[in-house]
């Protein structure tokens, strides 16, 4: 015999009325209410724009480029691990920082190149406990650095091979073989949910020790990333729940994979923390330079006002043979952007 009271519809309004009147209290600390107030980006500008991207790639030259060229603001990336101690040393920190200075550049943040930290989504604890000391070396740069954020790409799954190194940038086959498939090796022990829960209390521990540094953390969507698009931010996010963890939206990568840029800022709004802005031809496959390609940059930018974003919308420019100059492409892209925000 059932021994539970049957509740009649007026009880059960009632109990469903006060359990909806709970649930602001639960979620109000950790999204306050927007202000409305019109946001007004920053323009930056990436150092990479004009190195590579190899172990011990030099930033100062691109740190002068970028200064004279009038941006805002600069990012400055860490390439290997070995450069965390061997090349990122206190004098010339130092020397940047004077150079920074001399420009009027902010770091708008400090990156860490997703190979560094890429065992951040292992779940063998000695290899993740590696990448987060790999990761708190960083943060301790960019404090040296006086960067408000840190940031990462999101790390892919261990158990994932592609047929490149970068497993990103294996998005699409150009002239395939007869017979030949899109294929990613999966290791046979793949199992997502442990993957996941793993990934996510490695974020928190990086979050952990970026504030520890009085910093705030970003992740950066690409292709086959544990965060490839703004709603797996927004997974990631409501597991921690921190201001502090935050989402780096990239224009390109987002737009790649068929997310329509404006909408995922409107998806991600107060998490957003910082963009990389490029272009991308009409079949969505390469990134051309500014003003070549369909990128809605104006509708980009009336998203980030409406939604109140006041960070840095910065520039990262692939490279390809035959390409306008660089400082061309940046000089365009400066004129463009200041145009828009107004």
């Amino acid at each position: 015999m059932n021994a539970e009271p049957r509740l009649n519809r007026r009880d059960f309004l009632r109990n469903a009325a006060l359990a909806a009147a709970a649930l602001p209290l639960v979620t109000a600390v950790a999204e306050p209410p927007a202000t409305g107030t019109p946001g007004r980006p920053k323009v930056g500008c990436l150092s990479w724009c004009f190195h590579d991207l190899t172990p011990a790639a030099d930033p100062e030259p691109a740190i002068d480029i970028i200064g004279e060229l009038g941006f805002d603001g600069v990012e400055l990336i860490v390439t290997a691990r070995r450069d965390l101690k061997d090349f990122w040393t206190d004098a010339r920190l130092a020397r940047l920082r004077q150079k920074l200075d001399r420009h009027r550049l902010q770091v708008s943040q400090f990156v860490i190149f997703q190979p560094v930290v890429e065992d951040l989504s292992s779940t063998r604890p000695d290899e993740q406990n590696q990448a987060l000391d790999y990761f708190e070396a960083g943060c301790n740069i960019a404090r040296k650095l006086d960067a408000p954020i840190i940031n990462i790409v999101a790390p892919w799954a261990r158990e994932l091979r592609g047929p490149d190194d970068y497993l990103p940038r294996f998005y699409e086959i150009e002239h395939p073989a007869p017979g030949q498939k899109f294929h990613i090796e999966i290791a046979p022990d793949f199992d997502w949910e442990r993957v996941w829960n793993a990934y996510v209390e490695t974020t928190r521990a990086c979050l952990a020790r970026a504030k520890a540094h009085g910093l705030r953390f970003s992740i950066e969507q690409h292709t086959h990333c544990l965060v490839p698009e703004a709603a797996s931010f927004l997974r990631l996010w409501d597991q921690i729940r921190d201001p502090d963890l935050g989402y780096n939206l990239d224009a390109g990568w987002t737009l790649l994979q068929r997310e329509y840029p404006p909408v995922a800022v409107y998806k991600v709004n107060r998490h957003l923390m910082n963009l990389h802005m490029r272009d991308i031809d009409g079949l969505m496959r390469r990134f051309p330079p500014v003003g070549e390609g369909v990128m809605d940059f104006q509708a980009i930018v009336q998203a980030l006002k409406r939604t109140g974003f006041n960070g840095f919308a910065s520039l990262e420019q692939d490279k390809h043979p035959g390409d306008r100059d660089m400082k061309e492409t940046c000089r365009y892209y400066l004129r463009m952007m200041r145009d828009y925000i107004g």
